[in-house]
């Protein structure tokens, strides 16, 4: 589970820096970073398709286009379930949250002249770490990355979601008090349990039918669209790509891989 240790540690290393850095991250570097993870994920992305095709040229090609078969499957299984709804909505509670705990910020100033001060503190650290941990855990990249990591041992997905939240809690921590650091681990239980139900039981299935080269290539083409999302090219309905995951061994078994 290196990959949902790296995601904790990578939470935990952007609190400190955001406590102990009083400015905030420039427009012109934080516009670098951005292109930096988006490059980053389509690199990953590309690396795990690259490495999971095998065969002729005509084979390559087959596996492919059922990974892209199963990618818009999975896309149409997910607004069926209404994923991406899903996903929204745990968005905007984990932004309530976190605005409620920037207005009690003020109440926490004044906690020796209020006489509910002591109450607003522990509330504030509590939403903050609340939402954190939401928005963390619902990532589709850390789903991704988690599975992949259960079924190869190739963390490079949640290497660039462990920087992208990184970046995220320099401003999270100021906002919301160090409490929200702590939001690391939720993250490295959940990340890790996805991971650790994959290696246990999907794994040795797959492998034993030569699937789990299919679920790798699909989770790297749904990667390289996460792109789009971090260079802000498009907006893209991330979660319901998700059930590609399950689609593509199925396809791939029919198909007769």
């Amino acid at each position: 589970m290196n990959g949902a240790f790296l995601n904790a540690l990578g939470i935990l290393l952007g609190a400190l820096f955001g406590l102990a850095r009083r400015a905030p991250l420039s427009a012109r570097t934080q516009d670098f970073l951005r292109r930096a993870l988006g490059a980053a994920a389509v690199f990953a992305g590309l690396r795990l398709v690259w490495l999971n095709v095998n065969g002729t040229v005509f084979s390559c090609a087959k596996q492919i286009f059922m990974a892209l078969l199963a990618v818009m499957l999975g896309n149409w299984m997910g607004k069926l379930l209404r994923l991406q709804k899903i996903s929204s909505r745990l968005g905007r509670f984990a932004a309530n949250l976190i605005s409620s705990a920037q207005k009690k910020t003020g109440v926490v100033g004044q906690a020796s002249s209020l006489s509910d001060g002591q109450d607003a503190r522990p509330t504030k650290s509590a939403d903050g770490f609340t939402a954190c941990a939401i928005l963390f855990c619902a990532a589709p990249l850390g789903i991704l990355g988690a599975v992949t990591d259960g079924l190869s041992g190739d963390f490079s997905l949640l290497a660039v979601k462990a920087v992208m939240d990184g970046l995220a809690m320099t401003g999270f921590v100021k906002m919301c008090g160090w409490f929200s650091a702590l939001s690391a681990f939720p993250v490295y239980i959940f990340l890790g349990s996805i991971t650790f139900a994959v290696q246990s039981f999907a794994r040795p299935f797959l492998d034993s039918h030569h699937l789990a080269c299919s679920v790798n290539i699909a989770a790297g083409l749904v990667a390289c669209a996460i792109a789009l999302v971090i260079l802000e090219v498009r907006k893209v309905e991330l979660a319901n790509y998700l059930p590609a995951l399950v689609v593509a061994p199925l396809l791939a078994w029919l198909a007769g891989w």
